[in-house]
């Protein structure tokens, strides 16, 4: 049975509107997905008829709100094969992130090595940078080809008796390239070293099997996952998690509380100090709840159909230059324009109702690698349709002739 996007916008009140009197065409999925009316019907409820602090409160009230919160600990656990314990919810992926760098960094020391790539975020390089700059760790970067591949002898090159962590992204923002991460994986373990994956893009395009991929953690955000902005997820095995101090301190995350001396609570508590984003997290788990009742294979076929079709209707387009030709990539298309700053595309897309992003995309050492400075970005998503991938083509066209 063919996958029905039409029916499937339906579900979201925001694409009815128009912009700039013409249809919204939203191509910018890969920065903040749209949100069904499942999430912001489970927000709404639980702010007008179940809401109180979690875990401290005995009313009814309390108990209803605590059951809700960790009830969505455990379906984000079911979502990727982990276990409910293994499920820290953070502010989002760059703050899981964060939290693992702190975490590790207390044990590294001077001249101890950590590995990313050249198409990494911003958010899996800077948290690691600050332990370069601050306790002298060398970071070292795997090259990517021109395809925006992953050259995996030069990874393995990188991997010595030093490293500690491997940090890469399962799936690029930018150039759409799944990387082969259960290899890498075990790749990095050979070589004793820890890994974390950023799964930001992947974790809404492809199911994800943490246990199959055996990464020592895993972190994604909830927005872009068609739930709310302010909920992330750091998965982290069990005994991974149990090896790492406290990331913040507070209510919560705490045993017991004297003037001389405090404990700790257990994962993933330990690393939840205060009031925790509890809203967010039942809106994640009503998100998580719907795609459950989606066919996310059938998904991933549409979505690569969309970016075939538009790569097919910018065919001959020698003023286009495509970043990223890696086989069996993401339906993400980043693109420069010949004499057109990606800005200025954008926002001439913007006059016929077109949403892309424009920028370094968080990635700018990735950007020098291809020598441009920024580029424009459409990613596809399940609700978006033939017709729009059709609008977006002659949209580009008629930038394009803006600029001639």
């Amino acid at each position: 049975m063919a996958f029905d996007a039409e029916a499937i916008r339906a579900e979201f009140p925001i694409l009815a509107r128009q912009v700039n009197g013409k249809p919204l065409v939203y191509l910018d999925s890969a920065a903040s997905a749209q949100k069904p009316r499942a999430v912001i019907a489970a927000m709404t409820h639980a702010m007008e008829h179940s809401y109180a602090n979690v875990h401290r409160g005995l009313h009814t009230l309390a108990n209803e709100t605590t059951e809700a919160y960790e009830g969505a600990r455990k379906k984000v656990a079911a979502f990727i094969g982990a276990e409910p314990g293994e499920i820290v919810f953070t502010k989002g992926g760059t703050e899981a992130i964060n939290l693992v760098a702190a975490g590790l960094g207390a044990r590294l020391a001077p001249g101890d090595e950590i590995v990313l790539t050249e198409m990494e975020h911003h958010a899996n390089i800077v948290p690691w940078h600050f332990l370069r700059e601050r306790l002298g760790v060398v970071l070292k970067f795997a090259p990517i080809t021109d395809q925006g591949v992953l050259d995996l002898e030069a990874f393995q090159s990188l991997l010595g008796p030093r490293t500690r962590v491997v940090a890469l992204s399962h799936m690029s923002n930018v150039l759409g390239t799944i990387n082969p991460v259960t290899e890498l994986t075990a790749m990095a373990h050979a070589a004793g070293a820890l890994v974390l994956l950023d799964g930001c893009q992947a974790i809404v395009h492809k199911p994800i099997d943490v246990k199959a991929i055996d990464a020592d953690f895993y972190v994604f955000s909830g927005h872009k996952l068609y739930g709310p902005t302010g909920i992330g997820i750091l998965y982290g095995k069990a005994e991974r998690l149990a090896e790492l101090p406290p990331y913040q301190g507070g209510g919560e995350m705490i045993g017991q509380v004297s003037f001389d001396e405090i404990t700790y609570a257990d994962p993933p508590h330990r690393f939840e100090a205060g009031t925790p984003p509890i809203l967010e997290a039942i809106g994640l788990g009503a998100a998580i709840d719907w795609l459950g009742g989606l066919d996310r294979l059938a998904v991933a076929a549409h979505e690569h159909r969309l970016y075939q079709r538009v790569r097919e209707g910018l065919a001959g387009a020698n003023w286009l230059k495509v970043l990223g030709e890696a086989p069996g990539k993401g339906a993400i298309l980043s693109f420069t324009v010949d004499g057109a700053h990606a800005h200025d595309v954008a926002q001439i897309l913007d006059r016929y109702g077109i949403a892309v992003r424009a920028g370094t995309h968080c990635a700018e050492p990735l950007m020098r690698r291809f020598g441009v400075t920024s580029s424009a970005r459409a990613s596809f998503a399940l609700y978006n349709t033939e017709r729009e991938a059709d609008s977006f083509v002659d949209a580009l066209f008629k930038t394009q002739a803006f600029f001639a």
